[in-house]
């Protein structure tokens, strides 16, 4: 199967799998609401969230272009050397899954120090059945990295989308008896079953685990010395979530929730992105990584298709995303005004949409290129920012300052980072990026601004009514902006477009 048609295959997956996303989200809000069962279980979740950053950011930034590039030198022996480290991560996780397990009543306050009562009790069970399957967690990005050293991309969405149908099954059948730990039990049981897939379309291509744990020496030196910093990165972008979680849960019941719903909404655009484009972009820059324009050439098409598609979601959702928000959650114990209240959070939010995106294609560049201690020294200040910000955001403005706060943050690391990167490029490079910003800007607000006058004759009808109003015309006014301002981008979307329909058929 060719990139593109995989990259196709990719983005249907990853929408089917956001879409199922949002239908668990939707039960949750449903069976739940806003509570101090929702707070508590979007917290101890968090500790998944920093296992899978750990091996799905930093180990997988790492790991592949080393195994892409010594898998064409010496297939035996990398492969072996990969089934050691994967065994050995694998062994380091079940260490942890038992120290979590015990000292999560311990460590789990700390973090969390202003919880209610309520809220830590069910903070604290739940995280430690989190961590008793931990090693689970990390072994299924594990896998997904060498699917996508040897080019299978699909599985890992399948892996992904298990999770959330298991977990969403689960919540239906048993919250009465479980309550809301029964999304956590349907999370672990589709891991395991997304494990079990993973593993099926590795061995149809030849792939045989080996139970070693030695590493050629070559191989455990780079890598060793390469994955320190990028782990730190990693979890340094953790440290700010929990940071921003233990600000939100001082502030009182509900802000967790509200940021959760609407920081889920805002992911949707550059998840997508990131699993389907930016892996296939991050497997080329690796291959290319020895040929300076091809690199600069897929770098800044990587650049711009984010532009391209994610600024017009950040500008539409700002227009349309209370309609979205009521669509998807209101209902049940999730009210109108837990609605609004989103909303305000994911206003802040949507710079993360461009930035985020435009982030996944400046980073694995720089990982290509071997430049994780850079990464590294940039994600650390974040730590100091993000803090910073939250203390001085949080009492004018209450949990949206949080979403505005990491907004910024989110707009620092790209801005560093892409500095950067275009110190190795030719000197036209910055100029072609510059004139990127300027048309998609131009774009982005021939749709916004009449769409936003547009939108107030629509206000009495019902959330999906409007959106299937209002989403239309946008993507038309976008269409007639790139037509009449941005040639080359059109081009770009449409051959993107005419590549999708050949192979789909």
């Amino acid at each position: 199967m060719s990139l593109k048609k995989t990259a196709l295959w990719l983005g249907l997956l990853a929408l089917v799998v956001k879409l199922s996303g949002f239908v668990r989200e939707s039960i949750i809000a449903y069976e739940f609401g806003v509570s101090s069962d929702t707070d508590a279980y979007l917290l101890a979740f968090s500790f998944i969230t920093l296992v899978i950053a750990m091996i799905a950011g930093g180990f997988n930034n790492v790991f592949l272009p080393m195994y892409v590039k010594k898998r064409k030198e010496s297939p035996e022996q990398t492969d072996r050397s990969a089934n050691g480290i994967m065994n050995m991560t694998f062994l380091l996780f079940i260490g942890i899954s038992i120290i979590g397990y015990f000292l999560a009543p311990l460590f789990v306050p700390i973090i969390y120090g202003s919880m209610t009562q309520a809220t830590e009790e069910t903070a604290v069970s739940i995280t430690r059945f989190f961590f008793a399957f931990m090693s689970f967690i990390a072994l299924t990005s594990i896998l997904d990295s060498y699917l996508q050293g040897r080019r299978i991309f699909v599985p890992s969405q399948i892996a992904k989308l298990l999770q959330t149908i298991v977990g969403v099954s689960f919540a239906l059948l048993f919250s009465e008896q479980w309550g809301i730990a029964s999304l956590a039990y349907g999370f672990i049981a589709g891991t395991i079953l997304g494990i079990l897939v993973q593993f099926f379309y590795l061995f149809k291509k030849n792939y045989r685990w080996q139970p070693v744990l030695s590493v050629d020496k070559e191989f455990q030196q780079s890598f060793i010395t390469l994955l320190a910093p990028a782990l730190l990165s990693s979890v340094v972008g953790q440290i700010n979530v929990f940071v921003n979680k233990a600000f939100a849960s001082g502030i009182g019941e509900g802000p967790v929730s509200y940021l959760n719903y609407a920081q889920l909404l805002s992911s949707i655009p550059h998840t997508i992105y990131a699993t389907t484009i930016a892996v296939i972009i991050f497997t080329l820059l690796s291959e290319q990584v020895d040929d300076r324009k091809r690199f600069q050439n897929t770098f800044f098409s990587g650049m711009q298709i984010s532009l391209l598609t994610l600024a017009p979601i950040a500008a539409g959702l700002y227009v349309v995303g209370e309609q979205a928000l009521s669509f998807i959650y209101e209902r049940g114990k999730f009210t109108s005004e837990d609605t609004h209240n989103t909303y305000i959070a994911l206003v802040f939010y949507l710079p993360i949409i461009v930035t985020q995106g435009m982030q996944y294609i400046v980073a694995k560049a720089m990982y290509a290129q071997g430049k994780t201690k850079i990464v590294f020294r940039v994600s650390v200040f974040t730590i100091a920012l993000n803090a910073l910000l939250n203390w001085l955001f949080v009492g004018p403005l209450g949990y949206p300052g949080l979403a505005l706060t990491s907004s910024l943050v989110s707009l620092y690391y790209l801005t560093a980072c892409t500095i950067f990167v275009y110190k190795d490029f030719d000197k036209s490079e910055p100029a072609r990026l510059i004139g990127l910003l300027i048309r998609t800007a131009i774009v982005t607000a021939f749709m916004a601004i009449p769409l936003y006058f547009i939108r107030p004759f629509f206000e009495d009808l019902y959330s999906l009514w409007q959106l299937a109003i209002l989403v239309p015309i946008g993507v038309l006014l976008y269409i007639a902006g790139l037509f009449f301002f941005y040639k080359e981008g059109f081009r770009k979307l449409l051959s993107i477009v005419k590549r999708n329909r050949s192979s789909l058929s």
